[in-house]
């Protein structure tokens, strides 16, 4: 099973912070960190130092969509006000696995949350 991580971060976000959040993330999933395809984000966050840092740890590209591609994904499971007041978007993490993952994905754990990122999975097929 090949997987897609959705990651929110507010600016600024620990490297450290968001690469474990996204390792604790896997582990609840069990899936293996070699399982993931890709990493999904707001295009906003291109150039965020957390979010390289775990595409680089994990080895995979990152995929970013503008705000008005998450706001059209229908499948997330917790929006977020006040995400969708600061950009236009009620999902990041959720909506970016989603979108990233296809049509046919559901999300196989939904959003978690750190002190300043959130971080979901999404993934085609047969699930755990």
């Amino acid at each position: 099973m090949i997987v897609t991580i959705g990651i929110g971060c507010k600016r600024g976000a620990s490297s450290n912070e968001v690469l474990e959040l996204v390792r604790a993330t896997l582990a609840k999933a069990r899936v293996a960190p070699g399982s993931v395809g890709c990493i999904a984000t707001l295009d906003r966050k291109e150039g965020e130092a957390a979010i390289d840092t775990v595409a680089t740890a994990l080895g995979v590209p990152v995929r970013f969509f503008s705000a008005t591609e998450l706001a059209a994904e229908t499948r997330i499971a917790h929006p977020s006000e006040s995400v969708a007041e600061a950009i236009d978007t009620p999902s990041v993490a959720e909506a970016a696995a989603l979108l990233a993952a296809g049509s046919g994905a559901k999300l196989i754990v939904p959003k978690r949350k750190s002190a300043r990122a959130t971080c979901a999975i999404a993934a085609t097929g047969d699930t755990p």
